[in-house]
């Protein structure tokens, strides 16, 4: 068994075309809407001094040559004592014979790489075509890769962050990384949602922070924050508001995403969401109109472990 380090994966994924990573996390998306992946409840642990979660996610392709299986910790207090909030590994096995074949030793790199390319699958097939100002939700690692996997899919370079500090936002801003864009900070959501129509929310909330009357017609927002129980970011009438609304999955959506407080307060009907591979598949399941308000709420599927994992693993 290989054991794969941060660096190693880091050195892979810079030779490995984001194009290639793209395509494979969204056949991931098709298969898993098709029935052809195995994904068993996510496990979960929560803590609650210090601060956190664990994520246990696992699956398989049927018929493919391997599984997957994910451990990945989010500790917010982390950052207080110089460490990132984010670790983890992803583990690959032979389907064939169970045996392990490897540890990628991430540290929850993958696990935040993945996660920003869903968002990004989610923007080619859902935003507006005349993105005017891309709205940024979230002043941390994920709120940057988002931001940062957009480039390729839309040329808007016109961005509002919004942070609870003005201080995060603005060291967001000046991050070399996103030098290509013309980055704005608030701390006022109105304003973001006054002038973004393409907006994607990142923070460990557990209250609603973009509210129903905010968001103006021709919006789309991707929620990625709620991936457990007690988190929420969005406002559950703004899904009433919505002509169009997808999960990555719609079970761990309606169990734990900003989908759950929707369907619980009764402004969402369970027949209205659609599967995020169904609307790659489908165009006519896609936004017909800029006019349109469209929401996907992403919980993070084993699927995207599985691909990604296995692009690491093949390529090494």
């Amino acid at each position: 068994m290989e054991i794969i380090s941060l660096h190693r994966i880091k050195e892979i994924l810079a030779k490995s075309n984001p194009e290639t990573l793209l395509a494979a996390i969204e056949e991931g998306f098709v298969l898993y809407a098709d029935g052809k992946v195995v994904v068993p409840p996510v496990g979960h642990l929560a803590f609650t001094d210090p601060p956190g979660d664990v994520h246990i996610k696992y699956g398989r392709i049927e018929g493919d040559e391997y599984y997957v299986i994910k451990i990945a910790s989010g500790f917010y207090d982390n950052p207080k004592q110089g460490l990132p909030p984010g670790n983890g590994m992803m583990m690959v096995f032979s389907a064939k014979t169970g045996e392990p074949l490897a540890i990628l030793h991430d540290e929850g790199v993958l696990t935040d790489i993945r996660t920003a390319i869903a968002g990004a699958v989610v923007a080619k097939y859902m935003a507006p075509s005349n993105v005017k100002c891309i709205g940024i939700v979230g002043t941390g690692v994920q709120a940057r890769l988002q931001l940062a996997y957009l480039n390729s899919i839309t040329p808007c370079r016109e961005v509002m962050v919004w942070g609870r500090s003005l201080e995060k936002g603005e060291a967001m801003a000046a991050d070399p990384d996103l030098s290509e864009f013309n980055i704005s900070v608030t701390t006022d959501m109105a304003a973001l949602a006054e002038r973004c129509n393409l907006i994607v929310t990142t923070t460990a909330s557990r209250k609603a922070l973009l509210m129903a009357g905010q968001v103006r017609p021709g919006t789309h927002i991707t929620a990625m924050g709620a991936d457990a129980s007690g988190k929420q970011e969005l406002d559950p009438a703004l899904f009433a508001k919505a002509d169009i609304v997808v999960a990555d999955s719609i079970d761990q959506c309606v169990d734990h995403g900003d989908i759950y407080h929707a369907v619980k307060s009764g402004e969402l009907a369970l027949e209205k969401i659609l599967a995020l591979g169904d609307v790659i598949q489908h165009a006519q399941r896609r936004r017909t109109s800029d006019a349109q308000i469209t929401i996907a709420d992403l919980t993070g599927v084993a699927i995207q472990d599985i691909q990604i994992a296995k692009g690491v693993y093949i390529a090494r």
